[in-house]
């Protein structure tokens, strides 16, 4: 188990199954303390950062089924793969891939830039029957064309020899290229964010580094109007945690050799305020900022009420055999500034946080509308340790603030924005939603992908269709008959 950094092995306590509480501490059924000759005092501490609670999670179960915020049901039928998105293997063959995170070339505001006429997505894709084969692909398709089959594919992003050539030295360890943003600049040029996922550390014995990645995407235009992509540079590595004591490191995550753990330093995406540069990314707690380990589940700031609903809440966790999952879950909506040489100028602290929650709180989005910051994310059921939510519930949660820096405060009550709990077999499952304002209407593009990757022979990974979101301020909702097609990613008053 992962400890915080006040607490050691010999002062963590152990919850039993039953639990007494007393003048401001926790001891056992029988009457003993729970730890050596002490009591575990119950403590207060945010750390500064906005919390994803146990309450609003627990209240967010009961918004199930509410059509505000129940993605779309899709006509199974009508479903396309990306007809495009194909690879040769060594072999020869043409292999139709599966294709799942997206994001567009995007301008600094978040809305979808226009590059030559044409609408550009960088996504993931890879062969279905290799689970190791993960890049990052380009497509693009005529900015006026919303049909799926639009999109073209011009290929890999990055060679296979690019991270030797970047002479950086975590980038020579780089196994899959995992999600990010993608932005273009005011100088017209194509600046990819993207996350280095790495293999096996002989030096750590440790698998999986996560570092935020950058690299500006050269492009030419041939004589048929296809794009090509002429090479990549300045390819750097960003960030990658650093000491541990904001967001943890690969290292400080299996200190202990726990593989329990679910680490997570990735998807980086950008965003500017007043004149200076960011990314925001998801991670997990630090040492100092609430980290992990048993002691974690005495903070009432992570559960959002009173001593009641901590007492039941721990009880539930040790019936429910997710107990150590809580300990463990320090997850994190990250932040840092940046140069405009796109280097690292400082860490920042957390601005929303889930421990004990869920470890896991993925493709964090984030843009200024209407003088309101609004920052959402993509979870998992599966990963949380909340009743009344099981693995088959899939979310994307909604905050708001009036600054980039917080505190950000849920929308819809709970921070529920879209809900859906298919059976992942189904291949209108979908997952990584994504919202996009636009330039010429106030409503919003969600995009997502579907069916999970590697399930069907004849059903890959695709672009789900598109649908409309209205948000204002703290509340939000899926527009009625709101639905677009696959993959698009930009409407305006016309079209609705």
């Amino acid at each position: 188990m992962k400890l915080s950094h006040f607490a050691s092995k010999a002062t963590v306590a152990t919850l039993s199954a039953a639990i007494l509480f007393s003048g401001g501490t926790f001891a056992s059924a029988s009457g003993q303390p729970p730890v050596s000759n002490e009591k575990v005092k119950v403590y207060k501490e945010t750390y500064g950062t906005s919390q994803i609670t146990r309450v609003d999670m627990k209240r967010m179960a009961k918004q199930h089924g509410d059509k505000r915020f129940t993605v779309p049901s899709f006509d199974e039928s009508g479903i396309k793969n990306v007809k495009s998105a194909t690879k040769v293997d060594e072999n020869g063959n043409t292999i139709l891939m599966d294709v799942w995170d997206t994001w567009p070339l995007q301008n600094a505001d978040g809305t979808v830039a226009e590059y030559n006429g044409y609408h550009i997505i960088f996504g993931l894709a890879g062969a279905p029957d290799n689970p190791n084969d993960t890049f990052v692909y380009m497509f693009y398709k005529d900015a006026e064309d919303d049909s799926i089959d639009a999109w073209k594919n011009a290929g890999r992003v990055f060679d296979d020899e690019d991270k030797f050539k970047a002479n950086d030295e975590i980038l020579k360890g780089q196994q899959e290229e995992w999600s990010g943003s993608a932005l273009f600049t005011e100088d017209g040029e194509i600046r990819l964010f993207y996350t280095n996922r790495g293999g096996f550390d002989e030096s750590t014995g440790i698998f999986g580094k996560q570092t935020l990645t950058t690299a500006q995407v050269n492009l030419t235009e041939d004589e048929q109007a296809e794009l090509q992509i002429d090479g990549v540079e300045d390819h750097k590595s960003i960030y990658d945690g650093g000491d541990s004591k904001t967001y943890e490191t690969v290292n400080k995550a299996f200190e202990d050799r726990n593989f329990m753990n679910n680490h997570t330093l990735r998807d980086p995406h950008y965003i500017e305020d007043k004149g200076r540069k960011y990314l925001v990314f998801e991670a997990n707690t630090g040492t100092e900022y609430g980290y992990s380990g048993e002691e974690s589940l005495y903070n009432r700031a992570y559960y959002g009420q009173g001593k009641r609903f901590m007492i039941n809440e721990m009880r539930h966790l040790i019936k429910s055999g997710k107990k150590e999952v809580a300990e463990l879950a320090n997850g994190a909506i990250g932040i840092i500034e940046i140069n405009d040489d796109y280097t690292i100028k400082k860490e920042m602290k957390p601005l929303v946080v889930s421990n004990t929650v869920t470890d896991e709180v993925e493709r964090p989005n984030i843009f200024k509308k209407d003088g309101k910051f609004y920052l959402f994310t993509s979870t998992r059921g599966s990963k949380m340790t909340i009743k009344g939510i099981d693995d088959e519930d899939i979310y994307m949660l909604g905050y708001v603030s009036n600054s980039l820096t917080g505190p950000y405060k849920p929308m819809n009550r709970t921070g529920i924005v879209l809900h859906q709990d298919l059976d992942p077999n189904d291949i209108t499952w979908t997952y990584a939603h994504y919202v996009i304002p636009q330039q010429t209407t106030d409503d919003f593009v969600v995009t997502s992908y579907m069916t999970n990757r590697g399930f069907f022979e004849d059903r890959k990974s695709t672009f789900a269709p598109s649908f409309l979101l209205d948000i204002k301020n703290k509340r939000s909702s899926v527009v009625d008959g709101g639905l677009l097609e696959q993959g698009q990613i930009t409407v305006d008053e016309k079209n609705e």
